[in-house]
Order: structure tokens, then C-alpha cells, then sequence
């Protein structure tokens, strides 16, 4: 298979897509002004090509911040593309759409995987998403996109989520997830006062969370907001964590980009040597993958935030460009089959 990457920074579609021919999978991220011109105007350069799309920053060793990017896969994919919609309210109502997906594509667990976009309900949309991943043994990565729109095959949907299931027929495809942070001192919380709707940490251990961020860290209501980046929250999931950022203060209260629920027992993590994990990503993708067709990787808009402050990203785009051809999304969260994760890096390869 191959992959294309065609961007614009002034938001011209077809200087986007020049030199994009026979296509049989296409993303599309835009902005918010263009998004509904972007994805008809795709759609009618393409017809009848399994597409999907939202409102979000892409880049391949260049970041697209305002204008569009496309993204498409050719020479050797069998695809499909949908929407789950009622996302937040009844997103299993439409699972049999994904499940005729499927089955239309074929595949196995070893050369096929679900790329998702998402317009919000993250959690919830996964779990359903995956319901029917699992089963079939399918690997998942996608993100969120901005401005609450997504797109499928030529239509722009709200409060839902876009998906692509695309079967690689020249190989294997695998995904893998990227944390550069680890453990802040053995701090545990259980979180209660939450409300589950805003994403709401209302107390950790009986204290308000506000109060425990910035006793702990010595930050004040003003710097909570940046201090995040170097210290989020982790859930843990099994062997693996979770990490949850913070969006914003309200009142003694912590509101985050991802649930949390009562009792859920988090700690307090740090950044670490992401220069050095990032180099660790790289080897271990090459030593599993000795020849690459493409990357897809999805990238949190913290870590863009922080690697930009520390005036790296371009270096990052350098360095990934190593693995051949490499281009993604900057998301507002992450998908990593069944998990949604926030400052982290996700990603699909190709063989």
C-alpha cells in the first residue's frame, strides 16, 4: 500500500489533493470555517470513495494549523467508511453499520484496523466501538476532532463519530501508544464529587482537587492550567495508565478532557525524557517492522502545546519522518482500542 499527504496552508482543496489519483481511503482534516466546503468539495473529486473527516490540525514533516490536509491510502487497501451517531445518548443503536463494515472488508486481526474520528463521548463511543473490535481481534486509533462536526463519505455529522475500516492486503498493521510521563511520587487519590457529564474532579481523598493539585505542587489557580503539561493525572488501567489533563478551575473543583468517575483511584504523574521515548518508539516500530508502507498517528494538542514551548515539534516531525511516510491528526484525545487517553500519542502502522 501507499500513503499520500497533500496539505494546504490557505485552505485550497485541490492544491491539497494535487496529485492524489485512485485513492481507496481518504481523511480529510480542515478547519472550522472551510470544514462543510472541504468535505463536499472531497466528495465530488472523489466520488463514491470511502472518506472521513474532521476539524482538527494534520501534519506529516510539516503542521497544517489553519488551513486542510489530506491524508489517503491507495495501491493495495480494501476500505469502508460510516458514522455511529446519538453519540451522546445511544451510539449502540447504529453498531450494526460498523458490524456490515466488517464483514464487507474482510480481514483478520493481523491486517486490518479501525481509524476513528469522534465529535465527543469519547468513553462511551470506544466501548462501543470495541464491542465489536474485540471480537475480531481489529486494532483501533483515532482521536477527537474540534468544533463538535465530523465527516463520512461526503456528509458532515454532529454528536457523532466517523470511522474507517481499512484492510491492509500487503501485510500487517499493528498500533501503538506513546506516555512520556511516569509516577509523581506515590501519591493515590480516590476521586468522589465527580460528575461524570462535565468530566468533574470535585475531590480526592475527601479534599477539593483544587486544593490537593496545588498543595502538592505549589502552583496557583493561575498556573494549573499550564502545569499540566508537566504533571496530569493517571488512572490506572491494568497493566497500563491512563492520563487525564485538566482543562480548567471550576470553583474548588478540577474539570478535565476525560471522565472521571467515584472512586476511581488516580495518582499524579510527571513529564519525563520524551526526547528519549520518542527514540524508543522509533526502534521498536522498525524492529517489528523492518519494511513500512505508512504511519498514521494521532498526536494530543498538549503535547503539540509542549513540544512547541520547548521548540521541538519540528525536530519530532524530523525525527518520526524517519520511519518513511508518516502524517497524522493533532486531536483534543486520543483512541487506543479501547482506551481514550489524553497527552499521548497514538499510532497505526502499516506494513
Amino acid at each position: 500500500m501507499k500513503q499520500f499527504f497533500g496539505m494546504s496552508q490557505s485552505g485550497n482543496l485541490k492544491e491539497a489533493v494535487q496529485g492524489l489519483r485512485s485513492p481507496q481511503f481518504i481523511m480529510l482534516l480542515s478547519n472550522d470555517t472551510q470544514f462543510e466546503m472541504h468535505v463536499k468539495s472531497l466528495e465530488s473529486l472523489y466520488p463514491g470513495i470511502p472518506s472521513i473527516g474532521c476539524i482538527g490540525m494534520g501534519y506529516d514533516t510539516r503542521i497544517v494549523e489553519k488551513g486542510v490536509a489530506v491524508i489517503a491510502f491507495s495501491d493495495g487497501v480494501s476500505a469502508a467508511a460510516n458514522v455511529l451517531e446519538q453519540i451522546s445518548v445511544m451510539p449502540v443503536k447504529y453498531i450494526s453499520r460498523l458490524e456490515q463494515d466488517i464483514a464487507r472488508v474482510g480481514g483478520t486481526n493481523q491486517n486490518t484496523v479501525c481509524i476513528d474520528f469522534c465529535s465527543g463521548n469519547d468513553a462511551c463511543v470506544l466501548t462501543t466501538i470495541y464491542s465489536v473490535l474485540k471480537n475480531k481481534g481489529i486494532q483501533l486509533v483515532g482521536g477527537t476532532g474540534d468544533g463538535g462536526r465530523v465527516s463520512a463519505n461526503g456528509r458532515v455529522y454532529q454528536d457523532a463519530a466517523a470511522y474507517g475500516i481499512i484492510r491492509n492486503q500487503g501485510g500487517r498493521v499493528k498500533t501503538y501508544k506513546e506516555n512520556i510521563y511516569h509516577q509523581y511520587g506515590d501519591y493515590r487519590f480516590i476521586a468522589s464529587n465527580t460528575d461524570r457529564a462535565k468530566y468533574i474532579i470535585g475531590s480526592l481523598n475527601g479534599i477539593p482537587a483544587k486544593k490537593v493539585y496545588e498543595d502538592i505542587l505549589h502552583v496557583t489557580d493561575q498556573q494549573i492550567l499550564t502545569q499540566t503539561f508537566q504533571n496530569p493525572f493517571g488512572k490506572i488501567n491494568g497493566d497500563d495508565t491512563c492520563i487525564i489533563s485538566i482543562k480548567e478551575v471550576n470553583g474548588n473543583s478540577l474539570a478535565c478532557f476525560r471522565q472521571v468517575n467515584d472512586s476511581d483511584v488516580l495518582i499524579l504523574l510527571e513529564l519525563g525524557d520524551y526526547r528519549a521515548t520518542v527514540q524508543d518508539t522509533i526502534e521498536n516500530i522498525c524492529r517489528d517492522f523492518p519494511k513500512r508502507s505508512a504511519v498514521f498517528s494521532v498526536n494530543c494538542l498538549f503535547r503539540y502545546k509542549l513540544f512547541s514551548e520547548q521548540n521541538y515539534m519540528q525536530k519530532y516531525l524530523k525525527e518520526m519522518s524517519v520511519l518513511g511516510c508518516h502524517a497524522g491528526l493533532v486531536g483534543y484525545g486520543e483512541h487506543y482500542n479501547n482506551c481514550f487517553v489524553n497527552q499521548s500519542m497514538t499510532c497505526v502502522v502499516f506494513e
